[in-house]
């Protein structure tokens, strides 16, 4: 077939658009296909989320060693510190860097000691301390109450049984004598609060800001008068919308976790207060009130 100079042009054009468009078809198709189906690009730059992060706080529980004139005992303390994925490793960080907020409450580990490593495997964790653990000098039974902090501390976290220690990455002599009259031969350790006397209550749920549905199951730990832990709901208008008490497993001086149930009717949503206590026989008295704020 013979085609005259125009035809030849006008097919060369037009073989030259499908061309095009063919590669711009396919272009397409292969972002498509490198996205999953379904989704949507982000439309807010990785940095903002970032920056989110960073400013949020997170809540941990940690535990220090008080001595008075008649006794030797751990208190618990909740403190807020910057967003972290290792929360293990920042709880151990306030034990060794940050005072207690506890009148007479005071630190443990030598404020030099580094955390090398944290490991945890089949409920056990591994903290592998620098060297500089091995400096702590507080007496025998300071001895035992801070290595008990230390445990209480991490088993705080989900999923966490015992707690086992390295000295710089291994256990030889030194690091199984420890501080000197408590050791570590007897690793792993167990959470024990027995001898946590303040607070005298502490809630674990619900925690503050939460969104909460009837019934309400409000649990923690006391130490408390007939082991007695009441806990009342109240509206942002001061209106009781829920009251119960239970009965823990032990009375003072001995410690017990509750597990408590509130039932309540919330017609629209809102938000108010959780509040536990326990009353004193003498006069009725709410005593070592916790406040939880929340929303339903």
């Amino acid at each position: 077939m013979i085609f005259y100079k125009s035809e030849k042009t006008k097919v060369t054009g037009i073989f030259l658009i499908v061309m095009l468009l063919l590669s711009v078809f396919a272009a397409c198709m292969s972002l498509a296909g490198n996205q999953p189906a379904g989704e949507q690009t982000p439309v807010t730059p990785p940095s903002q989320n970032k920056v989110a992060q960073i400013d949020q706080k997170i809540n941990l529980p940690v535990y220090y060693v008080k001595i008075t004139a008649d006794d030797e005992y751990l208190v618990r303390e909740v403190h807020q510190v910057p967003y972290t994925k290792e929360v293990i490793k920042a709880a151990l960080e306030e034990l060794i860097n940050t005072d207690p907020a506890t009148p007479g409450a005071a630190r443990v580990l030598p404020p030099d000691t580094k955390i090398r490593g944290i490991s945890v495997q089949d409920g056990l964790a591994t903290v592998d301390f620098s060297r500089e653990v091995l400096h702590a000098n507080v007496g025998a039974s300071g001895e035992a109450l801070g290595l008990q902090s230390i445990v209480n501390t991490i088993t705080e976290f989900p999923g966490i049984q015992k707690v086992s220690f390295l000295v710089e990455g291994k256990l030889d002599q030194e690091a199984k004598n420890w501080w000197g009259h408590v050791g570590l031969y007897l690793q792993p350790f167990f959470r024990d609060v027995s001898k946590v006397y303040e607070p005298a209550i502490w809630v674990t749920s619900p925690t503050p800001g939460q969104l909460v549905k009837t019934p309400l199951e409000v649990t923690g730990s006391a130490r408390v008068f007939e082991a007695t832990v009441s806990a009342r709901l109240s509206d942002d208008s001061g209106k009781e919308m829920a009251v119960g008490f239970v009965t823990a497993t032990q009375v003072a001086p001995g410690r017990s976790d509750f597990i408590l149930s509130l039932s309540f009717q919330a017609g629209s949503p809102g938000k108010g207060i959780v509040e536990v206590f326990w009353q004193s026989p003498e006069d009725g008295k709410e005593l070592d009130k916790v406040v939880i704020p929340v929303t339903w």
